[in-house]
């Protein structure tokens, strides 16, 4: 019979102790801090634009935190002026506040942004795009993917969407 008995079986022994008994949380405290905001373990977070919970109405939601990651929905420019006035530079840079103001939201900043997808209604718009995107990202940019679309909702030259880590606080 082998009597080695190391920190690490005593301690998976006395988790599953702990577990048995439901005071996991009670003893480790950060985790359980974890589970109330939705954002290490299993549950989903579904955040509206002003950061409340959303219903069952809601058939999108622009903020979803999951296992440590926040997924921002497509962002479009929803532009109500004249269309002579649109140029991609404005559009894109309505986009990526929005983007900006939604990752904050759910516990992330523009450094945080791990992937980026961006859709033109134009690929001739790619220059005007980048010129006003590069300027979001002062310690280099995430991942990018960047496709020309047939068209976009809601009036937009430009849709973006990402996702990100969430930030410790």
């Amino acid at each position: 019979m082998n009597l080695t008995f190391t920190r690490r079986v005593f301690a998976a022994r006395f988790a599953s102790v702990l577990s048995t008994l439901g005071v996991t949380a009670a003893v480790l405290p950060n985790r359980a801090v974890a589970q109330t905001a939705g954002s290490q373990d299993g549950s989903i977070r579904k955040l509206d634009s002003e950061g409340k919970p959303g219903s069952e109405k809601d058939a999108i939601m622009p903020v979803v935190i999951h296992r440590g990651l926040i997924y921002v929905s497509g962002q479009g420019a929803h532009d109500t002026r004249d269309s002579k006035e649109w140029t991609i530079e404005s559009h894109t840079s309505m986009v990526m506040d929005k983007i900006k103001k939604h990752l904050e939201i759910g516990g992330g900043t523009m450094d945080s942004i791990l992937q980026l997808n961006v859709f033109l209604v134009k690929i001739e718009h790619w220059d005007g795009m980048h010129k006003v995107f590069s300027t979001y990202f002062l310690h280099g940019g995430p991942a990018r993917t960047t496709v020309a679309v047939a068209a976009l909702p809601g009036d937009s030259l430009v849709e973006i969407n990402c996702i990100a880590a969430l930030i410790g606080k």
